[in-house]
C-alpha cells in the first residue's frame, strides 16, 4: 500500500494545483520512483490511497500497466491520515501481510529485504525500516533493542534513536485490532501501543534517504538525481 492522499501543505504553492506524489524529481514523478523501487523487488499489485487531488494521481497512473504493475484506488472522502487510510484499505489488504510505504519518501532501500523474512514471532505485527536521524529531525522517533524490537525513544536501550522511514511490512492484525480504531486517526499512536507490548520489530537502513518535506528537499533530491549531491548527506 502507497500513502498518497496528503495535501502537501509545507510543499506550496507545489502543491496548490498538483497532489505532492505527482511532483517531479530526475524527470519522475515521487510516486512513480516508489513504484518502480517495489516492482524491482517483486511486487506487483500495489494499492494506492487518494483524496486531496487524488483523481490527477489516478489520471496518471491508470491500471499501472504502463509500469508493468496492478494498481488498485481507495478513494477517501477526506484525508483519513494514515492510521485511518489502512482501515478503510483493509477489505482490500486482505489477510496477508503487506508492504507500506510513503509516496512522499525517497530511498535506495531494497524492499526484498522486508520481505525475505517473515515477521519473527506470531506476537510481531510490524517491522518498521528505521534511518538515521536527518537534520529537521535530531531526536528521532523510536529506540531499537539488542532483540531487535522498537522502543519508545529513551526507554532504557543502549543506542539513541532512529528516525521512522516511511517504509515496513506490516500485518493486517496491526489496525485490525487497534482498540481505539476510528474514521481518521494517526498511525503513530498505533505504533506506540504496539512498542510498549513488544510487537513492533526495527532494521536500520544506513543507505539513501529523503523524506520529501519541503521544496528545498524536493530540489536538493532533484539535484542528486541529475548527477550532483549525496542525498544521504545531512
Amino acid at each position: 500500500m502507497i500513502l498518497a492522499a496528503g495535501e502537501g501543505r509545507r510543499m506550496r504553492p507545489l502543491t496548490d494545483n498538483t497532489p505532492k506524489p505527482l511532483l517531479e524529481v530526475g524527470g519522475k514523478s515521487l510516486i512513480q520512483h516508489q513504484i518502480e523501487r517495489l516492482k524491482a523487488a517483486g511486487i506487483e499489485d500495489m494499492l494506492i490511497n487518494l483524496a486531496y487531488l487524488g483523481e490527477q494521481i489516478e489520471a496518471y497512473l491508470g491500471d499501472g500497466s504502463a509500469l508493468g504493475v496492478n494498481l488498485t484506488y481507495s478513494t477517501e472522502p477526506y484525508p483519513l491520515e494514515t492510521g485511518g487510510a489502512i482501515s478503510k484499505a483493509m477489505d482490500y489488504l486482505g489477510a496477508s501481510s503487506f508492504i507500506l510505504a510513503n509516496a512522499d519518501v525517497w530511498s535506495d532501500f531494497d524492499y526484498s529485504n522486508l520481505l525475505s523474512q517473515p515477521l519473527v514471532s506470531s506476537n510481531s505485527l510490524a517491522r518498521l525500516v528505521m534511518v538515521r536521524n536527518p537534520g529537521f529531525h535530531k531526536t528521532g522517533d523510536f529506540a531499537l533493542d539488542r532483540d531487535g524490537l522498537l522502543r519508545l525513544a529513551g526507554e532504557g536501550t543502549d543506542g539513541g534513536a532512529y528516525t521512522y522511514s516511511g517504509m515496513a511490512l506490516m500485518s493486517p492484525a496491526l489496525i485490525s485490532e487497534y482498540p481505539e480504531r476510528r474514521e481518521k486517526f494517526p498511525l503513530r499512536e498505533v505504533f506506540d501501543r504496539a512498542i510498549n507490548r513488544g510487537q513492533i520489530e526495527g532494521v536500520v537502513h544506513s543507505g539513501a534517504w529523503r523524506d520529501i518535506g519541503t521544496p528545498e528537499r524536493l530540489r536538493e533530491l532533484d539535484v542528486f538525481l541529475l548527477g550532483g549531491l549525496d542525498p544521504s548527506a545531512p
